[in-house]
């Protein structure tokens, strides 16, 4: 990627964020970052840049906070999925409506294909299938999250050129002015994470943890809003609270004195044991309306997986200090993992209990094995054919129909006792 990079100028460069292939999918705030900066950097090179986002232009009504939802359709379950009791969609544009699409395009001199979850691939691969058909001797490039976790797998998808490492040169912003209506800005402050979770693949995709300069940060959120009329700003840390006296904090003052008004939101999971005080009292000064606590579980064998990175009364400090700070109670959502290796329903049961008693709203995520990490090889070893087909990394199939470590009913029972 790097050497392309240094020699496409003067290009014309074709972006594609492909359709999903899933049981359900819901838009938290997608946009193809990466994909995003990679055209910010040959833009600054020189080349003329466009984006055919699948999941944007098939829009079909608009949700809360500059979300969307897309146009589905029922499509065939691939063999990996035949014994799944549950319809597969695919959410965006595919088909022919897509060559339609590609059809329109000047024709590029390469395509940049996107990539996201390992167990999304069969999107990927229609869109680099289409896109060879409308141009067939245009080169194909896949990058992104499938492309460094599964190359050997990737290989298989029809891109000429499989880029399996991850870009280390970053863009000082993204291209969010290729939409029309953003509906949301996409910001991060920091690259990779400095935790070393056994499920997470941060470190695989940026093996080293870099801090953006307060600087750079407020010209990529500066640029990205005056991209369209935008109130709505998502945050993509893993570690946004990070040496926060030094970095979170002064953004927080940057965005209070020179864009107030914003609504922000944190998905990815805070660190539980920066939630001092002070910090809550800034989150909430700022803006910050969603917000997701990463607290995983409560139990021993979690929290080892986890790095060790809060406990019990870490999480009990947070919720009082979000409580006091004017958040309300189910605005406190809390991740809690099912299906992790070895973790009994009991501990899971408890977690879930704990939230519960302290006034916070938990939220299940289910395992999903992820190539490179520890935690997948060690799910491998109970369960071989993860290692061979990605679709099995889908948590909605892996924890109750793969591993089967909680069956489709128990996992039923922990969501409603989350929700209940």
């Amino acid at each position: 990627m790097k050497s392309f990079l240094n020699n496409a100028k003067n290009k014309r460069i074709l972006g594609i964020n492909p359709p999903v292939y899933d049981f359900a999918w819901f838009d938290l705030w997608a946009k193809p970052a990466g994909l995003l900066g990679v055209l910010q950097l040959l833009r600054e090179r020189g080349c003329r840049v466009s984006l055919l986002d699948c999941l944007y232009e098939a829009r079909a009504e608009p949700l809360s906070f500059g979300r969307w939802r897309v146009v589905d359709e029922e499509r065939p379950k691939p063999a990996a999925y035949g014994k799944i009791p549950r319809r597969y969609r695919r959410f965006g544009l595919g088909g022919d409506a897509l060559r339609e699409r590609l059809a329109r395009e000047p024709r590029p001199d390469a395509v940049l294909v996107a990539s996201v979850m390992t167990y999304w691939y069969s999107g990927v691969f229609e869109a680099i299938r289409a896109a060879k058909e409308v141009f067939p001797d245009v080169p194909a490039i896949l990058g992104g999250v499938y492309a460094t976790l599964c190359p050997g797998h990737a290989a298989t998808s029809g891109a000429d050129v499989v880029a399996s490492s991850p870009c280390v040169e970053r863009a000082g912003t993204i291209a969010l002015d290729l939409y029309g209506d953003p509906g949301c800005a996409v910001l991060a402050t920091s690259y990779g994470c400095p935790m070393r979770c056994g499920y997470c693949a941060s470190r695989l995709l940026s093996p080293s943890f870099r801090q953006r300069p307060l600087e750079e940060v407020c010209a990529d959120l500066r640029a990205q809003l005056s991209s369209g009329a935008i109130r709505d700003v998502v945050f993509y840390d893993d570690a946004l609270l990070w040496d926060r006296e030094n970095h979170f904090y002064p953004l927080c003052a940057h965005i209070r004195e020179h864009h107030p008004g914003l609504r922000l939101h944190a998905p990815n999971g805070l660190h539980v044991a920066a939630l001092d005080e002070r910090c809550c009292e800034e989150l909430y000064a700022t803006g910050f309306h969603t917000i997701r606590l990463s607290l995983e579980g409560v139990d021993a064998g979690t929290a080892a997986a986890s790095s060790e990175k809060t406990g019990p009364a870490d999480y009990a400090r947070a919720v009082r200090n979000l409580l006091r700070a004017g958040y309300a109670p189910e605005r406190i959502e809390t991740y809690i993992l099912a299906g992790l290796p070895g973790q009994r329903i009991a501990d899971v049961e408890a977690s879930v209990d704990y939230v519960k008693s302290l006034g916070a709203r938990p939220k299940i995520a289910e395992f999903s094995p992820i190539p490179g990490t520890p935690l997948f090889a060690e799910a491998a070893k109970a369960t071989p054919e993860i290692a061979h087909e990605p679709l099995l990394h889908n948590n909605t199939v892996y924890v109750p129909y793969v591993s089967k470590a909680i069956g489709p009913e128990e996992l039923q029972g922990l969501k409603d006792r989350a929700r209940g």
